[in-house]
């Protein structure tokens, strides 16, 4: 069975409208530079920036990779501990009392203010950047994790009791789907958060990744270049963001 010529369209427009908005601001920023006599220094015309992207291509996609480590390590320490723990809370009462407190406080607590700490403790190798995306991506899922299990309906969990379904039945055919659409939001949300607190560590202490690549743009004033390590970054999270929604369709999907 074909899909409908008007899914078909609307599957396009997904695509073709984000892409002409792009078109439009870039052509808008392009004009804007000599329209306005802005100083190329504060800000390079976009041709000038993809000249720079493509002149640095190497230098760009060593270090693109560099951090694209740092943030799937990070993404994926915090996506296991914090649904596991957010699993914890919720069923075991002694851990919901000891650590929801906790991890409240954390919560409201700047994590780029820890930048400095990981590494005075973990030196400037890749292991305070993966902690540093740790940090960042944690407490989002930990807490869609909380809430995704809190909203289970009571009244389907009323009827497992009734029908006397075991602890682990109710946990796995009940609770676990009832909580995975507030977990994969979580994990949506944990990505991006992942991405930035790699960068934060990159600029704190790291002599490699996108975050150092800037830094080192920004002193030579090379703000061509700059630019194009902030379009790399972006290319990046959005990357990084399309696996996770891809990654949770096809769980959706596929059930559990």
């Amino acid at each position: 069975m074909h899909p409908a010529p008007s899914s078909r369209a609307e599957s396009w427009r997904r695509f073709t409208d984000p892409a002409l908005l792009f078109l439009a601001l870039g052509l808008l920023w392009e004009k804007s530079v000599d329209v306005f006599g802005i100083k190329r220094y504060l800000l390079p015309p976009l041709s000038q920036v993809l000249d720079s992207l493509w002149t640095n291509r190497m230098a760009l996609l060593v270090q693109s990779w560099v951090t694209t480590q740092e943030v799937l390590a990070g993404f994926a320490l915090a996506a296991v501990g914090g649904v596991l723990l957010g699993l914890a809370i919720h069923a075991i009462p002694v851990v919901r009392r000891a650590l929801y407190p906790l991890i409240v406080v954390f919560q409201g607590l700047p994590k780029i203010a820890l930048a400095p700490l990981m590494v005075i403790w973990f030196g400037y190798g890749d292991t305070s950047k993966v902690l540093m995306a740790f940090l960042f991506a944690f407490f989002p899922v930990v807490i869609a994790t909380m809430g995704g299990l809190a909203g289970t309906p009571a009244h389907l969990v009323e009827h497992f009791r009734a029908i006397r379904a075991s602890s682990w039945t109710t946990f796995r055919r009940l609770y676990v789907p009832s909580a995975l659409p507030s977990i994969m939001d979580g994990l949506r949300s944990a990505m991006p958060l992942a991405v930035i607190g790699a960068i934060v560590g990159e600029f704190v202490g790291s002599e490699r990744g996108l975050g150092h690549l800037i830094l080192e743009a920004n002193a030579n004033a090379r703000t061509d270049y700059l630019f194009a390590a902030l379009v790399v970054i972006s290319v990046v999270a959005g990357l990084l963001y399309l696996l996770v929604e891809l990654a949770a369709k096809r769980i959706w999907w596929r059930g559990l």
